[in-house]
């Protein structure tokens, strides 16, 4: 068996095959962060709800639910991971 050696003239071709794909791969990627978004809110709700059957201060319960939902932040991270 034989490997192909790829070279520089097969790149236009790889472009071409992931064109047609970008609308689909865009709307999914969009609908499955807007699922992701609206999961982490329903969680930092129960949470929040959670923290009040507790018998935890409201402003403590808010803070805490701050910090948990901080990791939902999925654009505000990747710019902390950048720098």
């Amino acid at each position: 068996m034989s490997n192909k050696n790829k070279s520089p003239k097969d790149f236009p071709k790889y472009i071409g095959a992931i064109i047609p794909l970008l609308p689909q791969i865009i709307l999914k990627t969009g609908w499955a962060f807007l699922r992701f978004k609206r999961e982490a809110k329903k969680g930092g709700i129960i949470f929040y709800r959670e923290l009040i059957d507790q018998k935890i201060d409201k402003k403590t319960a808010t803070e805490l639910t701050d910090i948990y939902l901080e990791g939902s932040k999925v654009f505000q991270n990747i710019l902390k991971f950048r720098h």
